[in-house]
């Protein structure tokens, strides 16, 4: 089918923390292929595997030193081949990322790039003289922290990053980079994926006059300085549209294949989520960090959906609760019930959503962030804003598969530790429980897999209070009434035109007129087009 990725659900899979099959303490390309049944098992449409290409691992693979092959320590090329045969035996397409905005310090490209200023990949990289008082050329930060330049002794000139001094930044202005990616895109299809996750798909293109960014206001100055400057040059920039197409050209040119980018801007997320999703020649789906924060209210996750298809009704977005960037959500919204009814109910409201979704493995255990020590981290955003900013470890904590020692995951010394709270929710331990969190997922994600109106329908919500957050699906002539608690205590509501309940629904209580809805409970109602719902 064509269009497979609309209305899908997709599988984050972090490969150093999912299976290691050779007791090194890493997860490998193989381990992931021993697991493949489990994902399958849960519904899923497809697998996201975060990088898997060579790298010296500064930012955990989020710096490539080559695009076109597999990390010694991940397995061989031979061996994606064999996980990618397995999935697609399995019914699961494979999607992979592809951090293209910057690449490693290593990387041939850049070795060649800072060698002279004359060289044929001189401009590649972003590249400036100093100002006359040997400073860098603007105001530009990074984001993990310092200065977005870093002096280069031999050119004599500052490159850019936006990330680690290890990570520059690529050079779109010029058409010959555009052309090198089209390249390696070209690989990864022709070798058989069935899309990518771009990462950091707002940050391509830099303004060229190197203007610095205004400030923004602030009561407090934030954890990172970064977060004080509105990135309107650095990124998110109007030349992006144009990258943005010939990448969907050359996708439109191989059957079934899909893009879906990660669009990273705090001030314009949704809007540029509609923006790069309009239409037919951009992106197929994209996902901000907007669902991946702390807010948890019927208003916020309303506003939030209405907003995208207000401002871009023929896009396309793709929801997230939680990934490897961020604080697990059956934590980070702990506050509003015990994290493992959060995590069903959480399931529930996101395989609702009119669009794509995405989940995070362990996501389906109710799992939690790991709470580390200083000296445990290796996230360079943690260790640079420690003890307030944690980092990103707490949440890519190594799957825990079973009660054995490391969980299952390794017969080594795992690269980050297992701890006793995340071991306490393994996956063997659920099986076969009707009332665990894995049950609860598979029941939600066939229920969505059974229910076109929730992968294509659209959407309209009712006027209620917090925190009940209810809303149509429909369909043709079809209609489902969603309805969720999204607190601690009971809530009943009145209906007229419910025909009954459907699907796995959880302390819900339908009595003629009444539903009557547990903490944290929710259900899915057979309705009319005509029906109403109010408080009791």
């Amino acid at each position: 089918m064509r269009d497979w990725w609309r209305g899908s659900v997709t599988y984050q899979i972090y490969p150093r923390s999912f299976q290691d099959s050779n007791g090194d303490g890493i997860g490998d390309l193989p381990g992931i292929t021993r697991r493949l049944p489990h994902v399958a098992s849960l519904g899923v449409d497809a697998i996201w595997l975060s990088p898997f290409f060579p790298s010296p691992m500064l930012d955990m693979g989020y710096d490539v030193s080559d695009y076109s092959d597999v990390d010694p320590q991940f397995g061989t090329l031979a061996e994606l081949d064999t996980l990618l045969r397995t999935a697609h035996d399995l019914g699961l397409k494979v999607i992979i990322d592809q951090v293209i905005s910057h690449c490693a310090s290593t990387h041939p490209l850049f070795i060649e790039s800072r060698r002279d200023r004359t060289n044929s990949k001189a401009d590649w990289f972003i590249w400036a003289d100093p100002k006359p008082d040997g400073g860098p050329p603007n105001n530009w930060l990074a984001i993990f922290g310092g200065p977005a330049w870093t002096w280069d002794a031999g050119r004599r000139q500052y490159y850019m990053h936006n990330f680690l001094a290890e990570q520059p930044t690529f050079n779109f202005h010029n058409p010959a980079v555009q052309d090198y990616f089209l390249d390696v895109l070209r690989f990864w299809l022709d070798r058989g994926v069935d899309g990518f996750r771009l990462d950091t798909v707002n940050y391509y293109f830099h303004d060229p006059k190197l203007r610095s960014n205004p400030a923004l206001p602030f009561d407090r100055p934030p954890i990172n300085p970064y977060d004080m400057q509105d990135q309107i040059y650095t990124k998110s920039r109007p030349e992006n549209i144009a990258w943005l197409e010939r990448m969907r050209a050359l996708t439109d040119q191989y059957p079934d294949r899909m893009m879906i980018g990660e669009v990273g801007d705090a001030l314009r997320g949704i809007p540029l989520m509609g923006q790069y999703t309009k239409g037919e020649k951009r992106l197929h789906m994209a996902y901000s960090f907007e669902m991946l924060d702390d807010r948890f209210s019927a208003h916020f996750f309303r506003s939030t959906v209405e907003r995208f298809f207000e401002g871009a009704p023929d896009g396309w977005p793709c929801w997230a609760f939680s990934n490897h960037d961020v604080p697990r959500h059956a934590g980070r919204w702990s506050d509003h019930g015990r994290p493992a009814d959060v995590a069903r109910l959480s399931a529930a409201i996101l395989a609702s959503l009119e669009g794509s979704v995405c989940l995070y493995q362990g996501e389906e255990l109710g799992q939690t962030d790991t709470e580390l020590e200083y000296r445990e981290l290796t996230d360079p955003k943690g260790l640079r804003f420690w003890p307030d900013e944690k980092g990103r470890d707490g949440c890519r904590t190594p799957m825990v598969w079973d009660g054995t020692a490391q969980g299952g995951f390794s017969t080594g010394t795992p690269w980050l530790p297992v701890k006793p709270p995340q071991a306490a929710r393994n996956a063997a331990g659920q099986e076969g429980q009707a009332d665990s969190v894995l049950s609860a997922y598979r029941d939600i994600f066939a229920f969505r897999k059974g229910h076109k109106l929730l992968r294509r329908g659209r959407t309209r919500f009712f006027d209620l209070p917090e925190p009940i957050l209810a809303f149509t699906r429909w369909l043709g002539g079809d209609h489902l009434l969603c309805v969720f608690n999204l607190g601690p205590a009971p809530v009943a509501l009145t209906l007229t035109g419910a025909e009954g309940t459907l699907g796995p629904g959880h302390d819900a209580v339908l009595d003629v007129n009444e539903l009557r809805l547990g903490p944290n409970g929710y259900a899915w109602l057979s309705v009319g087009k005509d029906v109403t719902v109010a408080p009791a």
